[in-house]
């Protein structure tokens, strides 16, 4: 049975919890390297080939989805996963259609995220009734991204969404931040 390849690029914006991760993992045997943003990721696959990927969904307000393929052009056989403190079913099917290995929601525990690194086939616990979003929720989550990805404007959004602006704006005054989820 051969070794696993254990060069480890961690990206992460929070440079605490990157360097917590990263010493954890180092701990148990990972070569790892660690970014805070894109280009700073790219240029370590560049130089350090790295098997394994842990990626951030959210890297300062971009969606890490948009880094898995140039990931992937550089190292391509590297094993990416990505890690999320906001996970949901179309963010999850997205990042594995691109390429992706698997998905894990923050905060998870160094054993699972090394399962998820090394094991080909990883348990999804279910989700638990009282756990699963609601479609308007699924929605508001989705209109949020899509408007944080363009810059908080609505009429861009609403082109983004194939939805008439006055009707996002509905939507949106129909949840304002006091208003809940």
């Amino acid at each position: 049975m051969s070794t696993p390849d254990l060069r480890l690029l961690i990206i992460d914006d929070d440079e605490n919890y990157r360097e917590v991760l990263s010493r954890s993992l180092a701990r148990k045997e990972f070569d790892t390297r660690a970014a805070g943003n894109s280009q700073e990721a790219l240029q370590v696959c560049e130089e350090q080939r790295p098997a394994l990927i842990l990626l951030d969904l959210n890297l300062n307000g971009q969606s890490g989805l948009n880094l898995i393929q140039p990931l992937l052009q550089r190292v391509p056989g590297a094993r990416i996963v990505i890690l999320t403190g906001y996970a949901s079913i179309p963010t999850t099917v997205t990042a594995l259609k691109l390429g992706a290995s698997h998905y894990l929601p923050k905060p998870a525990r160094v054993s699972e995220i090394i399962k998820a690194l090394l094991e080909d086939e990883v348990e999804v616990p279910p989700i638990e009734e009282d756990d699963r979003l609601s479609v308007r929720h699924l929605e508001w989550e989705y209109i949020q991204r899509t408007l944080d990805e363009h810059g908080g404007n609505i009429s861009a959004t609403a082109q983004a969404l194939k939805m008439h602006r006055r009707t996002l704006q509905r939507k949106l005054n129909k949840r304002r931040p006091n208003g809940g989820v």
